[in-house]
């Protein structure tokens, strides 16, 4: 086991629920991005996911995700700070949306390339729940 702490970043679907948290220690972060602005319900970003770069620029340039994710980045940073003061080994980071898709997908990913940048001595490990589900192949971003 690794004396560093282990980060899980998941993007989940409301529909399916919660995930669960795999270490034992119950707890962590929920962040519910159905306050955002949904891509899902515009045609042409119905098939494709939080990764792909139409997506991205929309939830970028037409929702306030930057503001949503700024909020939950300082939230999270307090959070890592002590964890790791602590010597805490494990911390859960759940966002959920709709469908587990758009909103969430994104958020995750961008979740994980803030925290593997302001603290690059944890372990951060990414997970699409719902896209796994289908077999999508979870490429490093």
């Amino acid at each position: 086991m690794s004396d560093k702490l282990n980060i899980n970043v998941r993007s989940f679907s409301y529909k399916k629920g919660i995930p669960q948290d795999e270490s034992g220690n119950g707890g962590g972060f929920v962040f519910d991005c159905r306050g955002i602005l949904n891509p899902g319900r515009i045609q042409a970003y119905k098939t494709q996911t939080g990764r792909d770069e139409a997506v991205k620029n929309y939830l970028e340039t037409q929702t306030k995700m930057a503001d949503f994710l700024t909020a939950a980045f300082s939230i999270v940073d307090i959070s890592i700070e002590d964890y790791l003061s602590r010597n805490f080994a494990n911390l859960e980071i759940n966002f959920g949306c709709t469908g587990g898709q758009h909103r969430s997908v994104y958020s995750a990913d961008a979740m994980a390339k803030h925290i593997q940048k302001k603290f690059p001595e944890v372990n951060v490990v990414v997970h699409h729940v719902e896209q796994e589900a289908k077999n999508w192949v979870n490429e490093v971003y």
